[in-house]
């Protein structure tokens, strides 16, 4: 049957989206290190995380449209909010390849390292300074940034002003 099969598609793709989703509500910040190929899903991946970095060697591809099929887990929806959106429809509708360079002057990526040690030794850092902060503060921070995102700036404000006076 076309229409249950077809429904049976829907629903595998919706539990995807979910697991990506998780990444991007997480309450802590996510930080991606990308060494290497980053390809369809794992682009998917990175897009929903807070922070990005790569090696010299990394490479990012929106792969899908060279399979005959749309990027369904969250790539077309969050990389609009990280890059100019002419690239990211570049790199949908052609799927090539975006290397580290390229990727950090457009700001997928925070900063570039020359090796996989490197990159993740740098990231743990960094991740030890965001770990030194108030757990309350970093969440709250993610919290207003994502919230902002898609609210003006009177909204916003008012939206931290209430989560400063619950929180402080």
């Amino acid at each position: 049957d076309i229409g249950r099969n077809a429904e049976n598609i829907r629903n595998i793709i919706k539990k995807l989206q979910t697991s990506f989703n998780v990444i991007e509500n997480s309450r802590i910040p996510v930080i991606a290190a990308i060494h290497g190929a980053c390809i369809g899903g794992a682009v998917d991946l990175i897009s929903a995380c807070d922070i990005r970095y790569g090696s010299v060697d990394s490479f990012f591809s929106i792969h899908e449209v060279k399979i005959g099929m749309v990027a369904d887990v969250g790539t077309l929806q969050r990389l609009p909010n990280i890059i100019p959106l002419g690239l990211m429809m570049e790199l949908a509708l052609t799927g090539r390849k975006m290397y580290s360079k390229e990727a950090l002057k457009s700001g997928l990526l925070n900063s570039i390292y020359n090796n996989k040690s490197e990159l993740l030794n740098s990231t743990i850092n960094i991740a030890k300074d965001i770990c030194n902060n108030s757990p309350i503060a970093v969440t709250g921070t993610k919290k207003i940034i994502k919230y902002s995102l898609d609210h003006n700036t009177t909204d916003s404000l008012d939206y931290v002003a209430l989560w400063n006076s619950a929180m402080l």
